[in-house]
C-alpha cells in the first residue's frame, strides 16, 4: 500500500512546491517594486535602490527559510529570486528616470498584494516542512513583514508593523486561513486563494478605514487602551 501512494505523494509535493514558488516570485516582484520606489523617493542612488529592493523582496523569505531549516535559503540558492528582484528594481528605476510622471498603481495596493502572497507562501512552505499550525502561521506572518522591516530600517523609517495600522495582523490572518484550510482538507490552491483574499482585503480595508490595534494612551499617570 505504501508503494501505491508514493507517486501520489510526490505529485502533491511537486504541486505544493510550484504553488509556493509562484506566490514567492509574484510577491518578490511586487515587494521589489515597492522597495525600489520608496528608495527612489528617499533619494538613494542606483546601488542603494537595488539593495533596498533586494532586502524588501527577499528578506522575509530568507529569515523564514533559516528558521524552518530550508538552507541555503531559496532567496540566495535559487537564481530566479535575486534575478527577479533586481530586474524589477531596475525597471522601476528606469521608469522613474524616463517617465517620472507616469500614473501608476497606488503603492498600498501592490504592498497589500505582495504581503498577501508572501504570508500565504510562508505558511504553506512551513507546513510542507512539518511545522505545527501555530509555527506555520507565525512563519507566514514573518515572511510577509520581514522584508518590509529591513527595508524601513535601511530607509531610516519606523517599521510598518510597529505603527498603528492593520499590517502584521493582515499577514497573520492570511497565514491562519491557509493553515486552517489545510487542516480542513481543502485543496492547496483553494486555501491559498482564500488566504490571499483575506490578507489583501484586510490590508486594504485597514488602510482605507484606518483600522488599528489598541494603543496605550498615557494621561494623568494612567495608561488607557484606546482605539484610533
Amino acid at each position: 500500500m505504501t508503494n501505491i501512494f508514493k507517486p501520489r505523494l510526490k505529485v502533491l509535493a511537486a504541486r505544493s512546491h510550484l504553488l509556493v514558488l509562484g506566490l514567492d516570485l509574484a510577491g518578490t516582484v511586487l515587494f521589489s517594486v515597492q522597495g525600489a520606489d520608496m528608495a527612489i523617493h528617499g533619494r538613494l542612488d542606483l546601488l542603494g535602490v537595488a539593495v533596498v529592493a533586494f532586502v524588501s523582496a527577499l528578506g522575509g523569505g530568507i529569515l523564514r527559510d533559516l528558521l524552518i531549516g530550508a538552507v541555503p535559503p531559496a532567496g540566495i540558492q535559487d537564481w530566479r529570486y535575486p534575478t527577479v528582484a533586481f530586474a524589477a528594481a531596475m525597471v522601476t528605476f528606469a521608469v522613474n528616470v524616463f517617465a517620472p510622471r507616469t500614473p501608476g498603481v497606488d503603492v498600498m495596493v501592490y504592498d497589500a498584494a505582495g504581503l498577501a502572497m508572501f504570508s500565504v507562501a510562508g505558511a504553506a512552505k512551513a507546513l510542507d516542512f512539518g511545522l505545527n499550525p501555530l509555527a506555520a502561521v507565525l512563519m507566514g506572518g514573518l515572511t510577509g513583514v520581514g522584508g518590509g522591516v529591513g527595508r524601513d530600517l535601511l530607509l531610516n523609517r519606523i517599521p510598518s508593523i510597529l505603527r498603528t495600522d492593520f499590517y502584521a495582523t493582515a499577514a497573520l490572518a492570511g497565514a491562519l486561513v491557509v493553515v486552517a484550510g489545510r487542516r480542513l482538507g481543502l485543496h492547496g490552491r483553494v486555501s491559498a486563494a482564500l488566504g490571499v483574499a483575506t490578507c489583501f482585503g484586510l490590508r486594504v480595508a485597514g488602510a482605507e478605514l484606518h483600522w488599528s490595534l489598541p494603543v496605550a494612551m498615557v494621561g494623568s499617570g494612567a495608561a488607557l487602551g484606546a482605539w484610533r
